[in-house]
């Protein structure tokens, strides 16, 4: 009998492949989002504590409310674009998928304002919220009997 010394899982006649690690060279495009993205989060917490910080009027938090959304959806247009690749791809395959996302936003945006319609007419026509909510006379009686009788 013949005894086989060769194994099949011995490595040892197999050179040992390795790569040297360089640096990368395109790291500007890495910090120019880092910055980009950091400036838009500290603009957008400066404008969120300054409704705190201050008496504004309705409309002026509005305002604010609806800028700090802006500035939100610019980042997560940004984030798409950059870390999912989507600003080097065609427009057909871009509006593949923010169609979709927009049809999203429409339809929650929908759901809101029908929900708050509904909660107004219900509690306008709803009676025992009429009477539990509407300021009632007050009957106040005569206790010092000094009324004519």
């Amino acid at each position: 009998m013949a005894h086989n010394t060769h194994s099949t899982h011995s490595n040892s006649h197999s050179p040992e492949i390795t790569f040297h690690h360089e640096p990368s060279q395109g790291t500007g495009r890495i910090w120019k989002t880092t910055w980009i993205l950091s400036g838009l989060t500290i603009i957008e917490l400066l404008l969120g504590l300054a409704m705190y910080a201050w008496e504004m009027s309705a409309f002026v938090l509005l305002l604010l409310k609806g800028i700090i959304c802006i500035l939100t959806l610019a980042k997560a247009f940004y984030i798409v674009s950059i870390f999912m690749h989507l600003g080097d791809e065609i427009r057909n395959m871009i509006m593949t998928i923010v169609m979709p996302l927009l049809l999203f936003v429409w339809f929650i945006t929908a759901f809101l304002w029908d929900g708050n319609s509904f909660r107004t007419l219900r509690n306008r026509y709803d009676k025992y919220y009429l009477e539990t909510t509407m300021n009632q006379p007050v009957h106040s009686a005569d206790t010092t009997n000094t009324g004519a009788q």
